[in-house]
């Protein structure tokens, strides 16, 4: 434990009681808390020190959406102005790629991935760690390369030329084409389909298209004016298409 001076410490924990909403549970006893109640006066305790190490597991997730919130700009405040090394577990997406600095992505005990939030996103290395980060989820799609180009069900999949030499070694194979919805416009000419959800939230608004490889979700614009069962295309620039090995759903 590092030695702190008092008058920092009591700012520290007077700042971390107020955004933990804790100041009126200061004189109660354990048994007289409710279990979020009882996680946020245990996170108080570890925020208020200034340890070497500080190992959280899921410290949110009984916590309210708006706590939450300021709960994840707590914690990389004191972060930042301690520096101390942090181990943060947690199955929120949202909490990692906004908080961390390094993410190892794991998968029954096995780490899928190690990287930064940025390498993660836009460079998974198998089709778990595609899936698992994003939301929505990105879209997977199962196709085939015939050694020129990749189709679904007769369809043509935008492919960047500089994937056309990696594809070479799965040509003939099933494969997994892979795009985010943010990616995916709608445009006059692409596979076409049918909307058959809207969900606005504000600043976006995602769609369900059913087409003929199957179902896409994309994401527009949240003032987009689009209703359902309206006949749309999809298309989007074949750098956002990626691919994985059907059998080993390891990046290609």
């Amino acid at each position: 434990m590092r030695k702190v001076p008092k008058a920092e410490r009591n700012e520290i924990v007077e700042r971390v009681a107020r955004t933990l909403e804790i100041e009126e549970l200061l004189d109660r006893k354990p048994s007289q808390l409710s279990g979020g109640q009882r996680q946020r006066v245990a996170m108080g305790r570890a925020l208020g020190r200034y340890p070497v190490l500080f190992l959280f597991d899921e410290p949110l997730s009984n916590l309210d959406a708006k706590l939450r919130v300021e709960m994840r700009a707590e914690i990389r405040r004191i972060h930042k102005a301690t520096r101390t090394t942090t181990i943060y577990v947690t199955h929120d997406q949202v909490e990692a790629m906004t908080m961390g600095d390094r993410i190892a992505v794991m998968k029954s005990g096995q780490i899928m991935q190690l990287g930064t939030p940025e390498e993660v996103y836009a460079d998974p290395w198998n089709l778990y760690v595609a899936q698992f980060i994003g939301t929505p989820a990105i879209n997977a799609i199962p196709a085939t390369f015939d050694g020129s180009r990749v189709t679904a069900e007769g369809a043509a999949i935008p492919t960047h030329p500089t994937d056309i030499d990696r594809l070479e070694k799965v040509s003939g194979r099933d494969i997994v084409c892979c795009v985010r919805p943010e990616a995916i416009r709608l445009s006059e000419a692409g596979i076409p389909g049918g909307i058959e959800g809207v969900e606005p939230t504000g600043p976006d608004t995602f769609l369900t298209v059913s087409t003929g490889i199957g179902p896409f979700t994309v994401r527009t614009e949240g003032n987009f004016a689009i209703r359902e069962n309206e006949r749309v295309a999809l298309d989007w620039d074949g750098g956002n298409s990626l691919f994985f090995d059907a059998r080993t759903e390891e990046r290609i």
